[in-house]
């Protein structure tokens, strides 16, 4: 292929995904990149519980939501504007160096919490750039028809990082301490680098009208009016918005308690948190093989729909085996939902809008959902984990629902 400066190339036969080195680079990148976060977060907090007490802590961890919430929409302008790959090599590169800066700053003396702050809050709005321009990006890397496919890629390299980064980063700590393990994250950050300068950018075709132009501000209110006329994207971007809010809060502080109320103890949360991850990443590999999933947008919402009545029986189950089995459904089910979700708005968006548009669900996933987390403390302190799943698994099922209203996106296909 002919690469030029503006990251474009010459067009090609398809091929399947998981065949195609461009396609393997960038899963590579992806990987070390996932892994690296995992392990930066297990060194920042344990290096934040060994310097300050439990509320230093918390909000050490918490500090980089911030900018991430605040800065996610700009981030999705920046990736259309010049492009996702050039965003998602500044943003690895940023993260290597700040991580072996920080390594480097802990074998000359204790970590400080404003130290560690700071580095919170600088991966917080790298993550704000990040995270919408490594959504857009599997469509500038492979042919239309194998989104399917990398999305099911994706989300197995993302439980692959879940399963390593974890543990490494607690073996490197052990080893040497939080900068042994800041520097294990950097060293990762570094291996996506040279995977990501080697990408070939596919060419997307041109839109009239729709690059953008003049300010920011105008370019983003253009992203969010294409998303509301759009036909399909308007009403993903509900499904997005409703069925996440029903799923985080339960499927990441609720188990905690669910354990903690029913007296599993942490190796019957482990179990349960295995069996959601085992099913998840059986949807992936699923995706990851066959490619393509007839009627997909019905499948979606029906997939959903599902997952949120396993959500429901989690706290209705009386013994950790039962609640594992159903921790399996929920990983099948809301995974093939996320992944179908996330293919369709990469298929359907105008390629200019890609970033953009990436950067609005983004932001539901990875910033507007979490708030939901002091809202179910609260709530089990109250009600206890039954009627909260039942809530939680109720928003599911509208988000659900809410797609079947649409004809439109019930037969929405993904391209052969």
């Amino acid at each position: 292929m002919t690469v030029t400066d503006t990251g474009t190339t010459a067009q090609t036969a398809e091929r399947p995904a998981h065949r195609d080195g461009n396609v393997l680079r960038w899963l590579g990148a992806y990987t070390a990149s996932m892994i690296g976060d995992s392990v930066y977060y297990m060194a920042l907090a344990w290096a934040a519980a060994r310097t300050g007490g439990d509320t230093q802590t918390g909000v050490v961890l918490a500090v980089g939501s911030i900018p991430r919430a605040v800065l996610m929409l700009g981030g999705g302008v920046l990736a259309d504007r010049i492009g996702p790959r050039r965003v998602v090599i500044g943003s690895d590169a940023v993260r290597c160096l700040v991580v072996l800066g920080l390594a480097g700053a802990l074998m000359l003396t204790s970590p400080a919490l404003w130290m560690l702050i700071a580095v919170a809050l600088v991966f917080g709005v790298v993550d704000a750039l990040f995270l919408p321009a490594v959504g857009a990006l599997p469509p500038r890397v492979t042919a239309t028809g194998q989104l399917a496919r990398v999305q099911g890629m994706r989300g197995l390299a993302t439980r692959l990082a879940n399963v390593v980064g974890a543990p490494l980063g607690g073996v490197a700590v052990a080893l040497g301490g939080p900068a042994a393990a800041f520097a294990a994250a950097g060293v990762f950050f570094a291996v996506s680098l040279p995977l990501l300068l080697s990408l070939r950018i596919r060419p997307l075709p041109e839109q009239d009208g729709a690059e953008p132009s003049g300010t920011a501000w105008h370019d983003l209110a253009d992203g969010l009016r294409h998303i509301r006329r759009h036909p399909l994207l308007g009403p993903l971007m509900l499904v997005v918005a409703v069925s996440e809010l029903g799923f985080v809060g339960p499927l990441n502080l609720g188990l905690i308690l669910l354990a903690k109320e029913r007296h599993w103890g942490a190796s019957g949360m482990g179990w349960i948190i295995a069996a959601f991850g085992i099913g998840a990443g059986a949807t992936a590999l699923l995706l990851a093989v066959r490619g393509r999933v007839p009627r997909a947008g019905l499948v979606m919402c029906l997939a959903v729909l599902v997952g949120a009545v396993a959500i429901g029986a989690l706290a209705r189950l009386p013994s950790v085996a039962l609640a594992a089995a159903a921790a399996v459904c929920v990983g099948l089910f809301a995974g093939l939902g996320g992944s179908l979700c996330g293919a369709l708005i990469q298929t359907v968006t105008e390629p200019a809008y890609l970033g953009r548009v990436t950067s609005v669900s983004t932001l539901f996933t990875h910033a507007i959902a979490p708030l939901s987390y002091p809202v179910t403390g609260a709530a089990v302190a109250i009600w206890g984990t039954g009627p909260v799943f039942a809530a939680s698994a109720a928003l599911c099922a509208a988000g659900a629902l809410t797609g079947l209203a649409f004809t439109r996106l019930r037969r929405a296909e993904l391209p052969g």
